[in-house]
């Protein structure tokens, strides 16, 4: 289900699917698909891997919460926005970061028990608190110096940083 934005392109607010690997068009409507709205894939366990569109620049709250066999997923390079919340839950072991987000906004990944390594990108300047609470088997978060990383970020585990 999509629904249009102010500036022409569109927005995905619904999903009723049942496939392990889902891709998303980059089109709809005549117009390109930037945004992944809340909650979308939410509870979806049977969800593996997700392919997103290169002209995703948004994506909202809670989107795969409790997608606990998702565990591939590459974000396109045009995002710019997470909300909080996005990944809670899901199952991912690895992530890279694209260069033009800016922030890790608190909870985002937030109880993913597999979770094991984040690469940000270079344009990355600010993790927030929770970011990483739960994550269990968290071990490596490859980062540049410049990047202001809360001090609960982690909850109370040490890591390679």
């Amino acid at each position: 289900m999509f629904k249009p934005n102010e500036n022409g392109t569109y927005a995905l607010v619904g999903y009723q699917g049942d496939e392990a690997h889902v891709v998303i068009p980059e089109t709809y409507g005549g117009g390109v698909i930037s945004v992944i709205g809340d909650g979308i894939f939410s509870g979806h366990k049977e969800i593996e891997s997700v392919a997103l569109p290169a002209t995703v620049t948004d994506m909202g709250e809670f989107v795969f919460d409790g997608c606990t066999r998702l565990s591939r997923i590459e974000l396109p390079l045009s995002l710019e926005c997470l909300w909080g919340y996005t990944f809670v839950r899901c199952g991912i072991e690895e992530i890279t970061l694209p260069d033009r987000l800016v922030t890790l906004p608190p909870f985002a990944f937030k109880d993913c028990k597999e979770l094991r390594r984040v690469v940000c990108g270079k344009g990355l300047k600010k993790i927030y608190s929770w970011v990483f609470s739960g994550c269990d088997r968290f071990e490596e978060l490859i980062r540049n110096e410049i990047v202001e990383v809360s001090p609960q970020a982690f909850d109370t585990k040490e890591l390679n940083t």
